[in-house]
């Protein structure tokens, strides 16, 4: 067992909120053990209990596969009465489409015919670099909430708020001229 996987493999415990790391990383995305919440660059994601529940099965052991086995005995206990190969099959796919990844070029799960799943992104361990205060300072004292801030540890990008202001704004542009342009169209048609 590697490092990383004791490190997640200890978070899946009921003490591991002491014992292990509070955050993981990979990719734009950053999970939170201890309060379940996934979160891309910065922003929370809802995520399904059985979606978080893969997640946390494929993090505990990346690169290696995890059978599908493995998986429905993780998600659905023993005495369920479900189909249990479209179920995974199901929350998988889900998992990928909240990534944004795909089955044909995996950037995080990979499918391993006839075996399972593998997770094949690099994973850190530690703090996040881009959670916002108010989410991570839910885990932290307001002094350390504080100084992680002034480090630079937690925040977002002012850079990339500018852009979403743009984009905002240029979509609000497409809106108004559809309906300008929709509006001269029904006047044109009805003369």
């Amino acid at each position: 067992m590697t490092g990383m996987q004791s490190l997640v493999g200890r978070s899946f415990a009921p003490q591991a909120a002491q014992e292990g790391p509070r955050f993981l990383s990979f990719g734009n995305f950053t999970i939170d053990l201890k309060r379940e919440e996934l979160f891309k660059d910065g922003a929370r994601i809802k995520l399904p209990g059985k979606v978080y529940q893969t997640l946390l099965a494929l993090l505990a052991r990346p690169g290696e596969v995890v059978s599908r086995e493995d998986l429905r005995q993780r998600l659905w206990p023993e005495g369920t009465h479900v189909n249990y190969d479209a179920n995974v099959n199901t929350t998988v796919n889900k998992l990928r489409l909240v990534l944004g990844d795909s089955p044909d070029a995996p950037i995080y799960v990979e499918t391993i015919p006839r075996q399972g799943y593998s997770f094949v992104g690099k994973v850190a361990a530690g703090v996040p670099s881009v959670v916002s205060r108010r989410e991570i300072s839910g885990g932290l004292n307001e002094s350390a909430a504080s100084a992680a801030v002034q480090v630079g540890v937690v925040g977002v990008d002012r850079k990339s708020l500018h852009v979403s202001k743009w984009f905002v704004a240029g979509v609000v542009a497409l809106i108004l001229s559809g309906m300008m342009f929709g509006a001269a169209a029904v006047m044109y048609i009805h003369r």
